[in-house]
């Protein structure tokens, strides 16, 4: 994914009055100071004992938006009580609908303000370092007294042994509505790689779409994110918001997922790191990081505001290969 960003250039313009840089920007919305969002990752005690709560205070902080994970080391409660974070919540869909069900209103009713649908896991990918290490399938808090995790595999990994188990692979476009007929809250797709999957998302009435490929963990050979989003957003036409998840590392790289179309990215690895490293100043030290950078990235291209971004700032592959012909 990281190759996939360099091959990217940025085309910056000059003499532009960037006295003042406004990074702030609304997702559905709902205000932040930066169009960067914590993506959602699994189990954030195991990087920390404070887990995905020292995650959340730094969201707060830095006054973006955090996506909870289904699979958190911490409960909604615990993370809607701990801060005033904006707080979406991802939801991966079981075979019992009533567990997914449960989860889905806890959140609406804990105030998180979107559901982030996973669509890409049906079934879990080949994670060789699991199969190799007999990952343990973990405790899941948002779980206990619903479902065990207490799934045991005679080889191999545990965890693909109890998603296995759980996942529901009969999970298809009409179940959006489902999902619909449960909430009241928006209902944004995660996992859209392609133009086609992104024109039935809008024809099922999702309110957003977040082109991701699972951080390159479920099928091999998959493109990286950033080099099919501008076909995702061409497809989209503006319709619905097209956020983007995939390798961001640097400011640049969410300045050149804007310039390709998205309205924010999410961040999830570098999180991780920050929150392992020193908790919740660490989280807050990733963002802030992040912001400074693409602070200097659009004062150096020319752009005053996130709006200021725009298609004629990036040079792809493509382009170059366009104009040779």
């Amino acid at each position: 994914m990281w190759t996939a960003f360099c091959r990217i250039q940025i085309q910056p313009r000059i003499l532009v009055d960037v006295s003042k840089i406004d990074m702030s920007t609304t997702v559905l919305g709902y205000n932040m100071s930066a169009p960067i969002m914590i993506a959602p990752t699994s189990l954030h005690k195991l990087g920390h004992s404070e887990g995905e709560v020292a995650t959340a205070r730094a969201a707060a902080a830095c006054n973006i938006i955090m996506v909870l994970s289904f699979t958190s080391s911490c409960t909604v409660e615990e993370v809607a009580s701990s801060c005033n974070a904006i707080r979406f919540f991802q939801l991966y869909v079981y075979k019992r609908r009533d567990v997914s069900a449960q989860l889905v209103q806890r959140a609406e009713r804990n105030g998180y303000k979107a559901i982030i649908l996973t669509a890409d896991s049906p079934r879990l990918g080949r994670r060789e370092a699991d199969i190799k290490n007999r990952m343990i399938a973990p405790k899941l808090k948002n779980l206990e007294g619903l479902l065990s995790t207490e799934v045991v595999s005679d080889e191999g990994s545990n965890l693909e042994a109890y998603a296995s188990a759980t996942f529901d692979p009969s999970l298809c476009w009409k179940d959006i509505g489902w999902l619909r007929s449960i909430t009241k809250l928006p209902i944004l797709i995660k996992g859209v790689l392609t133009c086609e999957d992104a024109i039935k998302a809008m024809e099922v009435g999702v309110d957003g779409i977040i082109v991701s490929n699972h951080g390159a963990r479920q099928l091999d050979y998959v493109p990286a994110s950033i080099s099919v989003l501008e076909e995702v957003v061409h497809a989209v036409r503006g319709k619905v918001p097209v956020l983007f998840d995939g390798g961001v590392r640097r400011g640049t790289d969410t300045f050149k997922a804007l310039s390709l179309g998205a309205q924010a990215v999410l961040v999830g690895r570098p999180v991780i790191y920050g929150l392992a490293a020193k908790g919740e100043y660490g989280v807050k030290r990733v963002i802030d990081m992040l912001k400074d950078e693409l602070e200097l990235s659009m004062a150096l291209s020319g752009c005053p505001s996130v709006k200021d971004i725009t298609r004629s700032h990036v040079r792809t592959e493509r382009d170059r290969v366009q104009s040779m012909l």
